[in-house]
Parts: C-alpha cells; structure tokens; sequence
C-alpha cells in the first residue's frame, strides 16, 4: 500500500511517502525551490519522494491532504458572522483568495496531481482529506516507540482546533478534548512574537531565543488581562487585545496600550523591553504546556506523552515539562509543523482508515528524521565539478581525520552528509559545525556566516554516550527539541561585575567550558547523536573528542539567514562561496574556500529575504 501525504497552500508545504506502514521519505518544498517557507503544490517534494521508492505516479494508492479546506471556510465565514460589521475589511480581503483557492482547494490538488503527475489517472477516487489536528496527533503517535500514549498537539490553529488531546493504542488515535479558535496558545505566541517586531510563522523561535535575555516583568499582565488559565490547563484569551479574528495585524490597539507602547518595527534595535516580554510569554507558554501534561496524566492515568504542532517546537518548554516528570517517557515528533502534517496525513490514512496494523520501534520509525535526498559521491563529484568547485576526494578516514582537525583548528565547517533532515532543524546531515570551546564562534557564527541577529543560540552536538557528563539530561534528545542546562562541573563562576549586566551586555560572557553553546541562563538545546542513526557525524563528533577531550560541536543550519536549509550539493557550495565558512564537505570530497576561484564568490548576506 503505497499512500502520499501532503501539506500545502498555507506555509511549509511539504510531501512525505508511506508505504506499507513504513516512512520511506518526506521533504519540504521549499529545500528544492529556495523559497523560504514554500506554500505551493509541493510537485518536487512528491517527485523526490517517488523517486526514492522507485514508484511511479500509477501506484500511488491514495493521496491524503493534511486538512479539511471545507472547516476551515467554515471557520472564516463564522468568525466574520461572530463579530460583524467589525472585520469586514480583513474578511473583504480574504474571501476572493478563498473562493478562488481554497474553497475549491479539492479541484485545485486534482488539477494538480493531473498537471504535475498524471493527467490519465482518475485522481479524485484516490484523494482524501485528514483534519489538521489528527493530523499532527498521528504524526506524534504512530511514529512514536509507545504502544500506547497520550497526545498533545497545539499549534495556531487548524479547522477549529488549536489544542487537541487524544489517546493513541495499537493502531487506533481517538480525539478526546479540543480547544477552539480564536482561543489559541499558538496564536497569544504568534500575537506577542508580531508585538516584538519578528514575523509571525518564523519569528516565534526568536522570541524563545531571546528570553533567557530578559525578566518575566510581563507575565502576570498577560494573565491577568490576556489568557486565563485553569488549573488543568485550558485557557481563554480576551479577544478584545486581538486583531487576528478581525483585523489585518495580530494585535489592537487594547493590546498596545496595555503594554504602554506600539509594536517594534522590524529590524530596529531590541532593548530590554522587547526580552522582558519574551521572557514574559516564554513563562506563560510553559505554564500553559505544563498545566496542560498535568491535566492529561490526571484524565489518561497514561505513561507516555506524544507532542506535534508548532508549539511542540518550543524546546525550551519542552525541557521544563521533561523535567516536571509528569510522565515517563515523552517522544516529539521532529517536524511538528505543518510541513510535519504530511507525514501525519499519510500515516492517518493508512491506520485509521484502512485498520492496518501497527509494528512499534523501539527507538522510533522516523529514521533520525534522515528521510530527504542523498548524493552518491559519483554524482557529488559531478554536481561540484559543473559548477566549477574545486575539490579533493579522500577516503572515510581522512575525511574525517581531517574535518576534526580543521574544527579543533577554529574553522568553521559545512557539513553535508547522507540524507537530509525533514524537518526545521539540521542533525549533522546539512549542518555548520564548529568547535563549542571558542567564546567568539557563537557571535562569528551568527554575524559572518549566518548573517543574523547575534543574541541567537547555537546548539551543541553531543555523543550520546557522553551526554549525562556534560549536560543535565539523562534522556535521548535526537531531534534537538529538549533544552536543559550545562553541568555545574562544566559552568564558570561570573564575577560580581558579570552577574550585573543585563540583556544583550551578558551576550559576551563565556559561561562554561563550551561557551559556543551554552546561553546566557546556561541552558543548551541538545542533539544527542547516536551511532545507529548517524555513523559519520557520530564518528567525526568522536574524532573530535580525541583530539580535544570535548564530544561535543556547535551545530546550526547550513543556510544563511532567509534561505532554506542547502539540499544539494550545488546548494552547499554557494553557501560556502557567500560566506565565511572556511571548509566544506560534501560527501567524501572536502573543499578549501582559500583554493576555490574567486570569480564564483556569491553576495550572500542580501540574496534572501529577511526572516
């Protein structure tokens, strides 16, 4: 049975191929075109996808749609009825866009999969439609190593639903409680990160960035006037401080005069204010999250808890609620967005739908979230030589003889191996790697390489084995959604005159004896590699640790600030040529921006829009 889940037409579309149960591959769109967060068809994220199953479009059995466009017109025209004549601007704007796209978005993905695959197939008896938020329960659950769990998702909103619990056994996932829009704790995330001047859908893991920076001053304003919330965790927002049911911003002018002040503009200069609010929703946000697992444990009795939607990528609250010990075991699905609902979609169907039945992995069966391309190092070899590159290929033991000793040399090092990662994060298969012990890497890093804001953490890299001796986590954090803080024996002692700095000042401060990674609250948001899932991060992390006596490396995103995550290796190569990055593998081939032709230097820090 070979079932195609998609997401698309909202942001992050993405396609994923599921076929007798098992993920074979799931990619973004966006990795193929170079659009930020691409929303359209995703026609190359299915042709890849395909290609990897040796599968042609006639043996696609169903395609499944993450959600159910019908809701969500509903929901729309609802909304406008709830609250006319006010609105009617932001409703006039967006019913031409869903009478023409999304209303009839079932003609539109047929027309579509005729177009982009095969106009002879009778595509309509093979389409079907999953709700968004089963959708991410089943992307949390059936991929999950539990039997049985309970699930979490929250995110902005789907339908209706912006939090939903449900109970996975076997192979059955059966909803039990929602919340529904406009109350939304996605939605009060997305409102404040609008309020500090980053962009909404993009912005919210800046704000989570910035909050160690600042004091929750904010947090009981936000109880007291903005969301209440119960003892088990539901919650209600004042909607008259919102403008997203209404209006064409996030929030109104209540909103504004409540915190004394209008919104940041983008790109102007952060000040203690904007990170005292990000600390203030921060600590709102786990409540909430906290509260919540609370109440579910009391309503299930279950061990387990499974968490998606795009809250489940706050990694910050996810550390805090690991920590509460709530339950015993938690598993996060690692694309917990949108992109994330075509895995969900796909795995929906094939359960719920058709009752197959269920093998549970014991580690899980997201594969380490590896289920994008790889380049055969022939191919490699091809692609980098067209685009005129210059390179050496070398054997698995000096490639990584030789990375490790350009990383304990101070470079900076992309890192493009194997398949790559579905999903927002880099896990050493499309990663910028660089030694964790410098104190200047963290602010280099971020200003040469990444072209971004210099408050942004780095996460570290460490060898499973070791993780316990240098973090305090006794966990797997595979796909680096668990923040915990470094071990007392590792941290440094500040001097009176550091402990008094406040926000951006406390930036420069090395704090442990792996500075590149460990933020201003001494917390870290952790990659635990295994060598099972990744032998040749996991070997050249080992490497490493010979050399300096450090099993761990600062790993970020092979990308520069607005572009998608590099797919290609033509990708990485342009990466390199249009930054700072001193040393580039790819595969079995290592190139040295010092020996490549200068004529091929890109312009890299303005070629992308700003995120």
């Amino acid at each position: 049975m070979n079932i195609l889940g998609i997401s698309a037409y909202y942001h992050d579309a993405a396609a994923c191929l599921v076929v007798d149960g098992e993920i074979i591959s799931a990619a973004q769109e966006e990795r193929f075109t170079r659009k930020k967060h691409d929303e359209n068809f995703p026609i190359n994220a299915i042709n890849y996808c395909l290609s990897e199953a040796k599968l042609a479009a006639h043996q696609i059995d169903y395609v499944v749609f993450y959600d159910k466009p019908f809701l969500k017109f509903e929901r729309l025209f609802e909304t406008y009825l709830a609250f006319a004549p006010k609105g009617f601007k932001s409703f006039a704007t967006s019913l031409p866009v869903w009478i023409k796209d999304k209303l009839f978005q079932k003609s539109v993905i047929l027309d579509a999969l005729k177009e982009f695959l095969d106009k002879d197939i009778d595509w309509s008896t093979r389409l079907l439609f999953s709700e968004h938020h089963l959708s991410h329960a089943a992307s949390a659950f059936f991929p999950s190593p539990f039997e049985e769990a309970a699930v979490l998702t929250m995110d902005g909103v789907g339908e209706w639903a912006t939090t939903s619990l449900a109970v996975g056994k076997g192979n059955s996932l059966t909803v039990k409680n929602e919340i529904h829009f406009p109350h939304s704790l996605g939605l009060l995330y997305s409102a404040m990160t609008y309020y500090t001047g980053f962009k909404v859908n993009s912005g919210e893991y800046k704000v989570m960035g910035l909050a160690p920076y600042g004091e929750p001053k904010y947090a009981d304003l936000i109880k007291n006037h903005l969301i209440d919330i119960k003892e088990d965790g539901s919650f209600h927002l004042d909607m008259s401080y919102f403008n997203y049911c209404t209006g064409l911003t996030m929030t109104s002018e209540r909103f504004n005069q409540l915190f004394g002040a209008p919104p940041r503009k983008s790109e102007s200069t952060l000040t203690q204010r904007e990170m005292d609010l990000a600390a203030s929703i921060q600590a709102v946000t786990e409540e909430v999250v906290i509260k919540l697992a609370r109440g579910i444990k009391k309503s299930t009795g279950l061990n387990n808890l499974c968490l998606a939607g795009g809250v489940a990528l706050n990694c910050v609250a996810n550390g805090k609620l690991l920590r509460e010990n709530i339950f015993d075991n938690i598993w996060i699905q690692p694309a917990s967005g949108d992109a994330g609902g075509a895995v969900g979609a796909a795995l929906a169907a094939y359960y719920l739908m058709l009752g197959q039945p269920r093998k549970v992995d014991a580690q899980d069966s997201m594969k380490g979230a590896y289920l994008g391309p790889e380049f055969n190092q022939k191919e490699i070899e091809q692609r980098l030589s067209h685009v005129g590159a210059r390179f050496e290929s070398v054997s698995d033991t000096e490639l990584i003889n030789k990375t490790a000793q350009a990383l304990a040399d101070g470079l900076a090092v992309g890192w493009h191996q194997g398949r790559m990662e579905f999903g927002p994060r880099s896990l050493g298969a499309r990663s910028i790697i660089a030694d964790p012990r410098s104190p200047s890497v963290q602010k280099q890093l971020n200003l040469k390489v990444k072209y971004r804001e210099s408050f942004r953490p780095f996460a570290p890299s460490v060898l499973r084995e070791d993780v316990a001796d240098w973090f305090q986590i006794g966990t797997d954090s595979p796909y680096m959604l668990l923040v915990a803080d470094v071990n007392k024996d590792k941290q440094l002692e500040m001097t009176d005159e550091q402990k008094n700095l406040f926000g951006i000042d406390r930036l420069n401060v090395a704090r442990s004896e792996i500075p590149a990674v460990t933020h201003v609250d001494y917390s870290a948001r952790i990659q635990t590699v295994s060598k099972n899932t990744n032998p040749k991060y996991h070997a050249l992390i080992s490497k490493f640790k010979e050399i300096t006596g450090c099993p761990v490396l600062v790993n970020t995103s092979f990308n520069v600030r607005g572009e998608p995550i590099v797919c290609s290796p033509e990708d990485a190569f342009n990466c390199l040529m249009g930054t700072d990055i001193d040393f580039l593998v790819v595969g079995n081939c290592i190139l040295r921006k010092e020996h490549q032709d200068k004529a091929l230097i890109k312009d890299y820090k303005n070629a992308y829009e700003l995120d």
